[in-house]
């Protein structure tokens, strides 16, 4: 987990992963405004705090972000860190959430704040398909909430939050929630996890290194579409755990016989829950939590076969989505048994979540056939 370290004056440092951030905030910048949140204390704030030199601070953030290639995601996680060390959380949530959005804005997002029942809300533009998080528009612009369940139930509509008109000359760039690199976590904050599966009359052991820091960067992550989401990858200590030991096992099976094992082995190696009943809500799992996890679902499991056939094989796939149900299917040299035609090409049905039949590819659930499906993510190799 993170330590965190603060220095006497205004110098701060604290463990960010794989690194160490280290900042130190000039006077000018620590404002203490009442702790209600209203329109006027924030526009008090903003004008206090762009006053002020906050050059250091911001330029520290950049560069901590360039030399570790920080997505927007994780690059957000690190301002959150770094607005609780100059303003802890629960000593003044509003002063703490309008330090989040100055660094936001001061690094270039476009970063708005509204306010409504005594509550701050934060929201960043986004141009993204992200579905279970409130936003509001603005001249045809979506910004998503970035802390509504901070509040829980006591968050109300959007619409009962009235956004603060700020001019941020930086505030100009979208927010992403593309995560396309994980940290290198320190090699000393993971855990070995057992993993068995048999294929084949064998029995293959799997000696996986797993983090729970995996688990606090996709806390609050939220439902992405399934091109993003498909595309998180491992971190490098769990891909060095998994992936080599994979691709031995697979050393002298022909192409189809290995996807058939990475099918059963993404079907067979973990327990099966469903979202509503382990989360009490819909969550994707990243692969990596797949893989810390005990449970996962169909859409985890989908992600997961999806990531280790692109890993090992690179072979083009298609995501179908039904009304409960995620599946997905491989394009081969020659479609084995069922398969669906789609842009021209013929992809065969590889499940990789547990069916009431024993499922080999090109067979689908019975429960399945003749049901309307949706290809949701169409994944095409580069041609090298």
């Amino acid at each position: 987990m993170m330590n965190f370290i603060t220095a006497k004056g205004q110098n701060y440092s604290f463990d960010f992963y794989n690194g160490t951030f280290n900042f130190s905030i000039d006077s000018s910048l620590i404002f203490k405004p009442a702790k209600t949140a209203t329109a006027t204390e924030t526009l008090k704030f903003s004008n206090f705090v762009t006053a002020g030199n906050y050059t250091q601070l911001i330029a520290s953030l950049q560069a901590y972000q360039e030399k570790y290639g920080l997505n927007d995601w994780i690059y957000y996680q690190l301002i959150r860190k770094t607005a609780e060390q100059i303003s802890p959380k629960a000593d003044n949530y509003f002063r703490y959430t309008l330090y989040k959005w100055f660094l936001l804005s001061k690094c270039g997002y476009d970063a708005r704040v509204a306010v409504g029942n005594n509550q701050i809300i934060l929201y960043v533009r986004n141009d993204e398909d992200i579905s279970d998080i409130p936003f509001f528009m603005i001249d045809n612009k979506k910004y998503m909430c970035l802390n509504y369940h901070d509040y829980g139930k006591l968050f109300k509509q959007a619409d009962a939050y009235k956004p603060v008109k700020i001019s941020v000359t930086e505030a100009k760039n979208s927010f992403s929630y593309k995560v396309t690199r994980m940290p290198d976590f320190k090699p000393e904050n993971y855990e070995e996890k057992d993993l068995a599966f048999s294929y084949r009359q064998k029995t293959y052991h799997f000696k996986l290194k797993v983090n729970e820091d995996v688990q606090t960067i996709f806390k609050n992550y939220p439902v992405v579409d399934f091109e993003t989401y498909f595309n998180i990858p491992l971190s490098k200590e769990t891909y060095s755990s998994l992936i080599p030991a994979l691709k031995e096992n697979l050393k002298g099976m022909d192409q189809k016989k290995g996807v058939d094992y990475l099918m059963r082995f993404t079907r067979y190696a973990f327990l099966y829950e469903d979202d509503s009943e382990n989360f009490g809500k819909e969550k994707r799992n990243s692969p990596e939590q797949t893989l810390l996890n005990k449970y996962s679902d169909c859409d985890d499991r989908a992600a997961l076969f999806f990531y280790l056939v692109k890993e090992i094989y690179n072979l083009p796939m298609v995501a179908l989505l039904y009304p409960e149900h995620l599946t997905m299917a491989v394009q081969f040299d020659k479609p084995v048994g069922d398969f669906i035609t789609y842009n021209g090409k013929k992809y065969s049905f590889c499940e990789p979540t547990p069916q009431k039949q024993n499922l080999k590819i090109g067979q689908l659930s019975t429960n399945l056939k003749n049901i309307k499906y949706e290809v949701v993510y169409a994944y095409e190799p580069l041609k090298k």
